[in-house]
């Protein structure tokens, strides 16, 4: 894996990591809590925790790959821990990607 496409990856995970997020506390939370319906979570749940492995796992590899200083790996890793934060990760590395 080249370090474009390394990067792509990363970009395409942080963004479905965050739509993962919204579904999960937008939709299935509601829906377990409001409409009785617990599986909504669990299904939702398992797919975000995937993504969230994933988005950890394309951070490290993008890390080591592109040399990122340790601050930018701990700013992105804290925003994989809030919501809607990934987005941000993702426009701001799709930029980077544009301008080099």
């Amino acid at each position: 894996m080249n370090n474009e496409s390394c990067l792509q990856w990363f970009c395409r995970v942080a963004f479905w990591e965050g739509v993962s997020t919204v579904i999960l506390f937008g939709i299935a939370m509601p829906l377990k809590y409001l409409a009785d319906m617990p599986a909504a979570v669990t299904y939702v749940g398992w797919v975000h925790g995937l993504l969230f492995m994933l988005y950890v796992g394309f951070l490290a590899l993008a890390a080591v790959k592109l040399g990122w200083a340790i601050k930018r790996v701990a700013i992105f890793f804290v925003a994989s821990l809030v919501p809607l934060a990934p987005f941000f990760v993702e426009r701001s590395l799709r930029r980077e990607a544009a301008a080099a």
